[in-house]
């Protein structure tokens, strides 16, 4: 579900009722902990923390004109959703992140690639998510990100 929003602003004005805390508490959390470098913006119709040009100026691959993607938070239809492109391309980070879940005992992760999925708004566990947005730095994540894909 992308948002047809054009401003983060605008994005979040538009959030049913029962979300509105939640996604204001997540992008706070992530903005008190993304290290310096990345910065927040629309991005394929969702908040996006992303490399920007300044800091990259090849932009992603998958179109050059967009920054790097990094990270980004949505309301989906049935739940909302953390994008974390380093827990997807880091082994380590997915290894801490799903030991460091478990033990919260706040219920099974429910988790895909990169996609972590909160049904239940009331058991986002931002310490944990802030934790672990401020695990990579955008210079770390280049870095792996050109390991992957850059030929």
């Amino acid at each position: 579900m992308q948002s047809k929003a054009t401003t983060v602003e605008e994005y979040l004005n538009e959030l049913p009722e029962d979300r509105i805390a939640a996604m204001l508490q997540l992008q706070k959390t992530i903005k008190k902990n993304l290290p310096k470098g990345f910065s927040e913006e629309m991005n394929y119709g969702m908040l996006g923390y992303v490399v920007p040009h300044k800091l990259y100026p090849a932009g992603y691959h998958c179109d050059p004109k967009l920054p790097l993607p990094f990270l980004a938070i949505a309301s989906q239809k049935n739940f909302i959703a953390i994008y974390h492109m380093g827990i997807y391309a880091d082994p380590r980070l997915l290894d801490w992140f799903t030991k460091a879940y478990a033990e919260l005992n706040i219920g099974k992760l429910d988790m895909g690639k990169s996609c972590i999925r909160f049904k239940n708004p009331a058991k986002i566990p931002f310490d944990l998510i802030g934790e672990l947005v401020s695990k990579m730095s955008p210079q770390q994540w280049i870095a792996m990100y050109e390991s992957y894909y850059k030929k």
